[in-house]
């Protein structure tokens, strides 16, 4: 993949193996809706509904890739593997790979507030520039740019099941072998409002049994799960 740079459209073009013929669609799909709100006479628009239309085309692509490589999938995994690649987890970390936060258009607020490393800014503005290709060049394009910024991260999901929701299987597991549920429990939080790293520990029967960090409660508690799984299975 490629990584983007501030200030040309042409290396976001690069990365998304696309070519935009309608230059307005991509800067709307760059507009958060924060610099259009405090910027109305230079923002006609900003990308929310292209957002909504670029994470409708992700899925179906998406699940037309796990359909078309994986005939052995059910509906079940592919519906968990599907939900774990349209992820904010997963379009956050293709974003950063592309550098796309130096090229989204901000408020000062969310600038001031970190939010060119929002995960949740970097998923949407993903999405929104996909639903761009879509409206600009149709589907073949949108299904083009998708797999060339996914690259390798469908067979991998594939192949290392990283898409299992390790706090499923750990639950599973222990109620199967102890009878019991893990109890999960919020070791440390550290770092600024906007840029938090949470540590968290699960126990069985009062035994600590895994430790996990990440930036919100929720994935430290999926790493804590995914430790222990390493440690009992």
């Amino acid at each position: 993949m490629h990584a983007l740079y501030s200030g040309s459209t042409v290396e976001i073009e690069e990365a998304l193996d696309y070519r935009f013929r309608n230059a307005d669609i991509l800067r709307e799909a760059l507009t958060h809706k924060s610099y259009h709100h405090e910027n109305p006479e230079l923002s006609a628009s900003h990308n929310e509904r292209l957002e909504f239309l670029g994470d409708t085309v992700l899925g179906l692509i998406i699940s037309e890739q796990l359909y078309m490589i994986e005939p052995q999938l059910t509906e079940s995994e592919m519906a968990r593997i599907k939900s774990y690649l349209v992820s904010g987890t997963v379009l956050s970390e293709i974003a950063n790979d592309l550098g796309l936060g130096s090229h989204i258009k901000l408020g000062k607020g969310e600038i001031d507030t970190g939010g060119r490393e929002k995960g949740s800014i970097l998923s949407d503005c993903m999405e929104a520039l996909l639903g761009a290709v879509y409206m600009d060049g149709g589907f073949d394009n949108a299904r083009q740019s998708i797999l060339y910024i996914y690259g390798d991260t469908i067979q991998e999901a594939l192949d290392e099941n990283k898409y299992l929701d390790h706090k499923t299987v750990l639950q599973e597991l222990t109620q199967k072998k102890y009878g019991v549920l893990p109890v999960y429990r919020k070791k440390a939080e550290i770092g600024l409002e906007h840029d938090k790293t949470f540590t968290v520990i699960v126990s069985i029967n009062g035994e600590v049994m895994g430790e996990g960090s990440g930036p919100s409660k929720k994935k430290a508690e999926t790493e804590a799960a995914k430790d222990a799984l390493s440690r009992i299975t």
